[in-house]
């Protein structure tokens, strides 16, 4: 009888497991209906037998995605089959797909990319792993080429505060939040272990070979283990323009000096301890090097020798309890990162120059939520964070900065209305070796937020937030130009939204308005390494952002545009009062469609960005042209013996468009990456 049981157990899972492989996944329901059928088909036969054989247990699990419809911030989400079908390398790629937000792109695979939104800036975009922030040594803004997408579950984008529970303080504190969201382990009935290897080749020497591995050890826990190396070699074509209007004389040019590669490593443990509490934890490691190209302008190249080599390893972990009225969590992370730059070109004023940067992290966050009432719940968290960063620069080359981050917060809903607020009272205290004083920044900063559900589908949405921005460790200490006297950044964001959804549609439009005071602008200096800050004295900003998404069949298909009017205000009598700030497009929008056929499935990207200005003023000569980037993919799925092949071809900017999104490092043009993903 256990024999026949265990025959009956094993054809279902290779059922499940073919039509999960062939795109027809069979959901948990559909397996306890076969389960069912084949048992009464075998008891018929057997009822005489009073043994009971159990089986081992069915895990069942799924990652909840955050809504993007009913909820107070505006949310967008790619999910895991989404940037697999859209062939998503890297962070950035994901990110540049989503309405509002603005992405600077040094160019090629290795260059760096920062995002901002909203014409907040980089530094107010909070990046976070599994809900754990990401800090950078380097210049004080993640780059999001450095995190790839080979193990993702979603990635999300919040425009203000996440509407999830148990977030931490720094969470709260966040203009807005980018999250990558790591995908757990998932297995069908049996199986104990999930092998994925892949390859993805593209033009310029592109390569990036990647493994995973996933094992069940028992009904608790899960472990994962991800792997991959990136190489480029960056000499890609481009069109060098010798005026600003990109209509005279230019000359066909390869790219010099930018090759990278990059090892990753990444390991995750889920750990179920009983009912309603779970333990995860995370090690992560990266070593890069990466060549610095210098700017084009002015008929050539200027020569380069610079490079950089990075390594960055992080350990993390989350403990979480929930229970029927309460639920509580914990998070720690330690990080240490090194980051050494060297310049041996011949002709700099310096001569030969090497600086090396270590900054060593400790964070420990703690939250909980209390259901008072039905429709009351309130909540609390603290945070505390201790960076000391060393570098070899002759001076403030011993920094340390202590942040503490306290919240109180509480959310009321009754019928169609949901209510939040909260308050947040944030204070940085550092201490530099060579300074006598002790800078420190505190401030309380509210934020309150209603919602409202007239009828089912259809939400109204306003929230009102102030965000403060203390400068960091790049912007303050990192530089020769010493010293800076850079204020803390406020900004207050108001948004006014509406969601509509319905089987196949789905529909948002937001708009808001956002006054900054003190903004801090960033701008590379000689390279990419060095960076020029500067304080603005007031900045407003006034824009919409729309999408859309309908889901058929077999077509899918994803809409979004934005309008930002991001304009300096600081002084009525200068020249640049009223103009917009630089590198922010007022137009900018982006679309994808894919169709899923029998023998292969197709899909289409396209991004256009409209005009910006490189420098405050807004002349003809500081204007970048607008361009769109399109893109095509084509993938099928063959189901082998012992286990799936997937395959998927892209061309990418196939119209050739030649452009700059930041000025003087152009970007690729035409350019093709085959993959190849072998799962068993």
């Amino acid at each position: 009888m256990s024999i026949v049981l265990y025959r009956i157990v094993k054809f279902i899972a290779g059922l499940r497991s073919a039509a999960r492989r062939a795109g027809f996944p069979l959901g948990s329901r559909m397996v306890v209906s076969l389960c069912v059928l084949c048992s009464g088909a075998f008891f018929s036969h057997a009822t005489a037998q009073d043994t009971i054989q159990v089986l081992d247990e069915i895990q069942v699990s799924s990652q909840r995605r955050p809504s993007t419809l009913r909820t107070v911030a505006p949310t967008q989400v790619l999910d895991g089959s989404q940037i697999e079908d859209q062939g998503f390398l890297q962070l950035s790629d994901a990110v540049r797909q989503m309405a509002g937000v603005t992405l600077k792109d040094y160019g090629g695979v290795g260059g760096m990319k920062t995002v901002s939104a909203r014409g907040l800036g980089s530094q107010f975009s909070t990046v976070t792993i599994d809900g754990v922030a990401v800090d950078n040594a380097q210049n004080g803004q993640v780059d999001l080429s450095r995190y790839l997408l080979g193990n993702a579950a979603y990635v999300s984008f919040s425009q203000g505060q996440q509407q999830s529970t148990l977030l931490s303080a720094r969470a709260y504190a966040a203009g807005n939040v980018l999250n990558l969201e790591t995908a757990e382990p998932q297995f069908f009935l049996l199986e104990r272990t999930n092998l994925k290897v892949g390859m993805e080749l593209g033009s310029f020497g592109m390569m990036s070979p990647s493994a995973l591995w996933e094992q069940r050890w028992n009904r608790r826990l899960r472990t994962s283990l991800w792997v991959n190396w990136l190489k480029s070699d960056g000499d890609y074509p481009f069109t060098l323009y010798y005026t600003a209007s990109h209509s005279d004389s230019s000359s066909r040019e390869r790219r010099t000096h930018s090759a990278m590669h990059q090892f990753s490593l990444d390991g995750n443990l889920f750990y179920t301890l009983d009912s309603g509490q779970t333990l995860t934890a995370k090690v992560h490691y990266l070593d890069g090097w990466h060549q610095l190209p210098g700017h084009v302008r002015l008929y050539s190249q200027e020569p380069s020798r610079q490079q950089t080599e990075e390594r960055m390893a992080f350990a993390q972990t989350k403990w979480r309890r929930e229970r029927r009225d309460w639920r509580l969590q914990v998070l720690g992370k330690g990080q240490m990162s090194y980051d050494c730059f060297e310049d041996s070109a011949a002709n700099t004023s310096t001569g030969y120059m090497m600086n090396h940067y270590r900054q060593r992290e400790g964070y420990l966050s703690a939250s909980g939520e209390w259901d008072a009432r039905p429709w009351l719940t309130l909540s609390a968290a603290a945070d505390g964070d201790l960076s000391h960063l060393l570098s070899n620069l002759g001076q403030r080359n011993d920094v340390q900065r202590t942040a503490l981050m306290a919240v109180v917060a509480a959310r009321a809903h009754r019928g169609p209305w949901e209510a939040r607020a909260n308050l947040l009272a944030t204070r940085y205290v550092d201490r530099v070796a060579d300074l006598d004083t002790t800078p420190s920044y505190r401030r309380l900063t509210p934020y309150a937020a209603v919602m409202y559900t007239p009828v089912m589908g259809l939400t109204l949405r306003y929230f009102y937030q102030e965000t403060y921005r203390v400068p960091n460790f790049s912007e303050l200490y990192f530089f020769q130009s010493l010293p800076r006297h850079l204020r803390p950044e406020r900004a207050r964001q108001h948004n006014l939204g509406v969601t509509f959804a319905t089987s196949t549609l789905s529909l948002t439009a937001d708009a808001y308005y956002n006054r900054v005071t003190d903004k801090i602008v960033a701008r590379p200096g000689q390279n990419m390494f060095y960076w020029s800050m500067e304080n603005l004295g007031r900045v407003h900003i006034l824009g919409v952002d729309a999408t859309g998404s309908l889901q058929l069949s077999s077509l899918s298909c994803q809409l979004n545009y934005s309008f930002i009017h991001a304009v300096d205000m600081s002084d009525p009598e200068s020249k640049l009062y009223g103009h917009q700030i630089r590198y922010t497009p007022r137009h900018s929008g982006g679309a994808s469609l894919r169709w899923e056929g029998r023998w292969v499935n197709l899909g289409a990207t396209a991004m256009v960005v409209g005009e910006r200005y490189a420098y405050p003023q807004n002349n003809v000569d500081n204007r970048l042209p607008a361009y769109c980037d399109l893109g095509l993919s084509a993938d099928r799925r063959f189901s082998l013996r012992w286990g799936t092949l997937r395959a998927q071809v892209q061309v990418l900017n196939l119209l050739d468009a030649q452009y700059e999104v930041v000025q003087y490092y152009p970007m690729m043009g035409r350019n093709y990456r085959l993959s190849v993903m072998y799962e068993f």
